[in-house]
């Protein structure tokens, strides 16, 4: 699997830094350039492993946060 790597001029990304921030969120590398020169390279901490709404599935008993009977003596 290939990282995709884009360009783009300084000021386009400040016209679009969110979307670029998204884009490396997503595992793409994003380079920023000032006149034709690399000067910066946006990439995530740490790539996003879902996407908020896939949690189909996933099933929470109803008692979840009810009090444990082992922890009684202090409540």
């Amino acid at each position: 699997m290939t990282m995709m790597i884009e360009s783009y001029q300084l000021a386009d990304a400040k016209a679009h830094f969110s979307e670029l921030v998204q884009k490396a969120m997503l595992g793409e590398s994003v380079i920023v350039t000032k006149e034709n020169r690399p000067v910066v390279k946006i990439v995530a901490i740490k790539p996003a492993t879902r996407m908020p709404g896939t949690g189909k599935g996933i099933w929470m008993s109803p008692d979840f946060d009810a009090p444990l009977a082992d922890f009684a003596e202090y409540m």
